[in-house]
């Protein structure tokens, strides 16, 4: 056995419905395995180049990726359905819409810096999938980090002067320069890659090897 965490960085969007889903699969695999971990979450955004006005999400899905009407709608199922057995709620709805993330993921490295950037991620993916609020309005952000625990003036005041734009700029062209052109993406000890939710079982097993693998290391 090894006293040392395994680290997890998992380079995510606040609107990917998988990232979500991924990450609840993870988290259960960590809890039934009482692997020791320390997480950090790293930006992407899907849709850089969208406007503040968003889009429909149907729309979005068919002209970035070719989706049917109708392969749109079983994905959705599939999602509430799996999202059910991981206890978050997808409520997704024809107004559902897609939105840029750019100031969501600056309030989550600000959060980051009094180690709370976990709690707010949470939040947004709530308040994105299961609320459907409009994570581009910075007031709507505000009043998410407001009830998260977060203080509103100073959330306002991070969006207002863009402080923290360069450093996400940062972490996403460093994430883009490793190759991660799609996500979740989940690297363990800074050396394993593991794309996309792999599902409980999977993550169980790959924590399992990493485990076994550490333990013998450190013999």
């Amino acid at each position: 056995m090894t006293d040392q965490p395994l680290r997890i960085d998992i380079v995510s969007d606040i609107v990917c419905p998988w990232c979500i889903v991924g990450y609840r699969q993870l988290k259960q695999a960590l809890d039934a395995t009482g692997t020791a971990y320390d997480l950090h979450w790293h930006p992407f955004e899907l849709n850089p180049g969208m406007g503040a006005e968003g889009q429909n999400m149907t729309e979005h899905i068919a002209e970035k990726y070719g989706s049917t009407k109708a392969e749109s709608n079983a994905n959705r199922d599939r999602l509430t359905a799996l999202g059910r057995d991981l206890d978050f709620t997808f409520a997704f709805t024809d107004d559902s819409r897609m939105h840029n993330t750019f100031n969501a993921h600056q309030l989550i490295h600000w959060a980051d810096t009094v180690d709370r950037g976990h709690d707010l991620k949470q939040a947004l993916f709530t308040a994105h999938f299961t609320d459907g609020r409009d994570l581009s309005d910075p007031e709507v952000l505000v009043q998410i980090a407001s009830e998260t625990g977060f203080d509103a003036a100073e959330a306002r005041a991070v969006l207002d002067d863009q402080r923290y734009a360069a450093d996400v700029r940062q972490a996403e062209q460093f994430w883009t320069r490793q190759g991660i052109s799609g996500v979740p993406a989940v690297i363990f000890n800074q050396r394993h890659l593991v794309t996309g939710a792999q599902g409980v079982d999977n993550y169980t097993s790959i924590l399992t090897q990493l485990t076994d693998a550490a333990t013998a290391a450190a013999r």
